[in-house]
């Protein structure tokens, strides 16, 4: 096993993606059923487990390279956001791993009491508060398990990810990595400037004991700060999702591609209007439906000449220019997706910028399938996620972009990328 990289946390299998697309042989260690059932359908192998319970006496030596990704409950903002009250002490923790003390129980004990009597929550009868300040500080503690596998196993490399609030403490695991020996590097990274179509900021930490590492050299970059002379404009969600401006129905204003709403449960490619509304299309002859060398294709037949699009891809926006939503929508044909957040909504841009912090997802947003959020976190789209609907997308929305993995594991480790790294994450 001495060759194989340790992945903690594995969830559905983001960086074992990356993993596979660098011929890096790869263990996924995870708890989640539904995790781990859409790992085994993707073929990444996988120990269910419990991390934090998993005793590491005979990992000394057998495990090339260690990713994490811990959850981050407590840290994010789409979450409780406790994390910055208990900084301190899971700094104090991380250290104590390094030095091999196993102090969890009693800085879990500590994070408990410090948010108990603080505000956090207070608007909560006590009965509920109690139970969540548990779950915080349980969830908090696991930030600090990476340093324990990397002071047992003493991997030749290191790659950890976590939201942007974690940072401070990627820096203490980096300071600690330094003295052990390793090159390491800590900092925020934008996915979108790795040609995933999605503006997901992430704390990344990359360590090597055999080489040098630093940033990862970005390829794509915001078009709207002018032109670069290297790298490719940011992939807008529009580009990477197949949806065309102007191209669709012409009878009716937009059709909203929508995730779940059916009497039970399951998803549909268009709420009841929209596929409705492309139906009318059909009857009037503006749209055709045939089959083309085995794939049902939707047809458009007007000024422009015959527009295909497969019944398998994702749907194209149907919209008039001018409309409302039309108008509040533009961001979605020019820019990447905001960050996936295991919903089937994606606000626009600043939709958590309003007064009081409140999300607009109602008013903003665009609704999209498993599918298309996978596309977005640069998944391949017929990736073999499990479970509820309502799992799929949480296991999605959790997972680190594939292409943002493979730009991290490429500087960890030294291997190249390939030639086409949008092909090989696919």
């Amino acid at each position: 096993m001495s060759d194989v990289a340790i992945d903690l946390f594995a969830g559905p299998g983001g960086w074992s993606q990356a993993a596979r697309a660098l011929r890096i042989r790869e263990l996924g260690i995870e708890m989640d059923a539904a995790a781990c059932a859409t790992r085994a359908a993707a073929g990444h192998p996988t120990i269910r487990a419990n991390v934090a319970e998993l005793p590491l006496e005979r990992l000394a030596g057998r495990a090339r390279g260690l990713i994490a990704s811990p959850p981050c409950t407590t840290f994010s903002a789409a979450g409780d956001g406790a994390g910055n009250a208990v900084t301190d002490q899971l700094a104090q923790l991380t250290w104590d791993m390094f030095a091999g003390r196993d102090t969890r129980d009693a800085h879990r004990q500590a994070i408990v009491a410090q948010l108990a009597e603080s505000s956090w929550r207070a608007e909560l009868p006590a009965e509920d508060r109690a139970p969540k300040i548990e779950r915080a500080a349980a969830s908090a503690v696991l930030v600090a398990e990476p340093a324990r596998f990397i002071a047992a196993c003493r991997p030749e490399w290191i790659a950890l990810e976590q939201v942007p609030a974690v940072l401070p403490l990627w820096q203490v695991y980096a300071d600690a990595l330094r003295r052990m020996g390793y090159s390491a590097w800590c900092g925020k990274l934008n996915a979108a400037d790795y040609g995933v179509p999605q503006t997901r900021e992430r704390a990344i930490l990359i360590a090597s004991r055999s080489r040098r590492v630093s940033r990862p050299e970005s390829t794509h970059y915001d078009p709207r700060k002018g032109l670069q002379l290297w790298g490719d404009p940011w992939v807008s969600m529009a580009e990477a999702l197949g949806w065309v401006l102007g191209w669709g129905a012409t009878g009716r204003p937009s059709v909203s591609v929508t995730a779940g709403g059916t009497s039970t449960g399951g998803a549909e490619p268009f709420g009841h209007r929209g596929r409705d509304a492309l139906e009318a299309e059909q009857d009037a002859g503006r749209w055709a439906l045939r089959r083309s060398r085995g794939e049902g294709m939707l047809v458009r037949e007007g000024r422009g000449g015959r527009r295909d699009h497969p019944l398998d891809e994702p749907a194209p926006t149907i919209t008039s220019a001018g409309s409302k939503v039309g108008a509040n929508l533009t961001w979605v044909l020019d820019r990447p997706a905001t960050t996936v957040q295991g919903d089937p909504r994606i606000g626009r841009p600043g939709h958590k910028d309003r007064e009081g912090g409140e999300s607009q997802f109602d008013v903003d947003s665009v609704r999209i399938t498993v599918e298309e959020a996978a596309i977005l976190q640069s998944f391949p789209p017929d990736y073999p996620w499990r479970g509820t609907r309502t799992k799929q997308f949480e296991q999605c929305g959790n997972a680190v972009p594939v292409l943002l993995a493979l730009h991290v594991l490429s500087m960890a480790t030294g291997i190249p990328l390939p030639q086409s790294a949008t092909e090989a994450a696919a």
